[in-house]
């Protein structure tokens, strides 16, 4: 088998380069993994029996780097701190105590649930993004951005000075008396 790794790199560099960004999306752990891939190409070459089958065994490889990758990352925390949780745009003081009020009730919920809460409604992730960020299942995120929003209607309407028509959506808020 007459296979050079300079061959396979000027073929498939380009292509495994952009499989691996689709599943990454951080341009520097890209480059790590897709030279991962080529050392172990150059490794494990000899082992190859069907030279028809090289794609296939580069894609196999490829696939099982970024799954161990994303092994190694397991349960990677995402740092929710500095977060500006209200904007501060209005000078109206009943938003200030409003937004007060809900950030609050935020930083009461468990760091899991305050975590989906922040990362997909303050800064703005996709359910999508925050399950690869955090290494679990999308509906797993889904799960916890949900029963977060739903722990925090609870605590918001909960308070009170928050009323609530029949179907518990919010319809007004007195800010609290000093």
């Amino acid at each position: 088998m007459n296979i050079l790794i300079q061959e396979i790199w000027t073929d498939l560099y380009q292509e495994l380069k952009k499989f691996i960004s689709s599943k990454v999306k951080d341009s520097n752990t890209t480059e790590d993994l897709l030279q991962d891939v080529f050392v172990k190409i150059q490794l494990n070459i000899h082992t190859l029996t069907d030279c028809t089958k090289l794609t296939a065994w580069v894609y196999q490889i490829t696939r099982n780097t970024i799954a161990d990758h994303y092994r190694k990352s397991t349960n990677v925390a995402v740092p929710i701190d500095g977060f500006d949780l209200a904007e501060q745009d209005s000078d109206e003081p009943l938003y200030h105590s409003l937004s007060n009020c809900i950030n609050q009730k935020i930083n009461k919920l468990s760091e899991k649930y305050k975590q989906a809460i922040l990362l997909t409604y303050v800064n703005a992730y996709s359910q999508i993004e925050l399950a690869e960020k955090l290494n679990i299942s999308y509906s797993g995120v889904k799960t916890r951005v949900q029963r977060g929003r739903e722990m925090l209607k609870d605590l918001i309407l909960y308070c009170p000075n928050v009323k609530a028509d029949s179907m518990g959506n919010l319809i007004a808020y007195e800010p609290p008396r000093k």
